[in-house]
């Protein structure tokens, strides 16, 4: 056989498994939104690493600090651990079971835990860990992402990012489109969970606005936030806090006064915006090899919205040692704390170095001990 001719074999077997190989998603046609106009970006090169002493430590995806300034975090294996507010030094406490994506401390102590495998989790002061829901209006979780609480602890939002796809699977669920996450609230006396939105695109990082009027949560998928009101007449309605944002928006974060911080997981890729309106060539790079699909961008980046859905701040930085993917940011006392979905370190940064234009030297990495509580 001549070699044009095995060519032309090779083409047509190429042709046919790019075009006819079964795939697991039904995508749907989306335009993305324009990016919204931001304002000049500032620095986040200084983030200084905090590396636990801990066989292991990698992906501390969420986390969240207490009244006292600790700040909690959860790792890729299950394990959930404290640190003290200077970071001189850190607790063991538990382990999830599962992949705890999302965190938040109630008014008694107890750690709320969004479990990607294992539904909303409590870690108790009395060190019991207990499942609080793994299912609502009849339909079980398929990917608990994040969690906040009000200030008495009665109410927990939390949501659940796709029915379609678990943890692991988002490459698939973002090349779907299919939108089946949902905004959940589960209330503490009756122990009941319930959907407040459904058919959402993949409905991630969450967050209570002031007075606990309104909660806030991140569709990742369509670059946006979306807020859900609570109370006033608007109570039960939706709308739209900030559209056509840079980024993949992760979880998200309210510093009780006048901004909620983002967490940018990764910038737009103008290739896969290009994709989005048309689902046959979606079809076609889910039957690609992994290596050959669009890849993130490891870039770091946080921005600061204000009530008004106003971004206010944009911190960003891309250099070859960014601290990345950044998928948490919590305001606490001087310092932006954030967090990893598959990073070694945890990482903080001084507020008014985030603020500044100036490509500040990142401070030496703190090491503190860990116990097992």
């Amino acid at each position: 056989m001549s070699i044009f001719k095995v060519a032309l074999v090779v083409l047509v077997l190429l042709l046919g498994y790019l075009l006819l190989l079964p795939v697991s998603i039904a995508p749907v046609a989306w335009t993305p939104t324009p990016v919204a106009s931001l304002p000049p970006p500032t620095s986040l090169r200084a983030i200084q690493r905090i590396e636990p002493v801990l066989p292991d430590f990698v992906g501390p995806e969420g986390i969240a600090a207490d009244t006292e300034g600790r700040i909690y975090a959860g790792l890729g294996d299950g394990r959930l651990l404290r640190l003290s507010a200077d970071f001189g030094s850190c607790t063991l406490l538990d382990n999830s079971g599962g992949r705890p994506l999302g965190l938040a401390v109630s008014s008694d102590g107890a750690l709320l835990i969004a479990d990607a495998r294992s539904g909303l989790l409590s870690l108790g002061s009395d060190g019991q860990l207990r499942t609080l829901s793994d299912r609502a209006d009849g339909v079980a979780y398929g990917f608990t992402d994040d969690v906040t609480v009000t200030a008495d602890g009665s109410m927990v939002y939390f949501t659940d990012a796709s029915a379609r796809f678990g943890f692991g699977q988002h490459m698939e669920d973002l090349l779907e489109h299919g939108r089946t996450g949902r905004l959940l609230r589960y209330d503490v006396a009756t122990n009941k969970a319930e959907t407040l939105m459904q058919d959402r695109a993949f409905a991630n990082g969450v967050a209570l606005g002031p007075d606990e009027a309104y909660v806030v949560f991140a569709e990742t998928w369509e670059y946006k936030l979306t807020r859900y009101w609570l109370k006033g007449e608007k109570a039960g309605q939706s709308d739209t806090l900030v559209d056509g944002l840079p980024g993949f928006p992760d979880n998200l974060s309210f510093n009780g006064r006048d901004r909620f911080w983002v967490a940018i997981y990764s910038p737009r890729d103008p290739m896969l915006d290009r994709l989005l309106p048309h689902p046959a060539l979606r079809k076609i790079v889910a039957r690609l090899p992994e290596a050959l699909r669009p890849r993130p961008a490891r870039v770091a980046q946080i921005l600061g919205i204000d009530l008004d859905g106003r971004i206010v701040a944009n911190l960003r930085y891309d250099g070859d040692d960014a601290y990345g993917y950044i998928t948490s940011v919590e305001e606490q006392g001087d310092y932006l704390v954030v967090g990893s979905l598959d990073n070694t370190a945890l990482g903080r940064i001084k507020l008014q170095d985030a603020l500044s234009s100036a490509n500040a030297t990142p401070p030496p990495p703190l090491r503190p001990a860990c116990d097992a509580g």
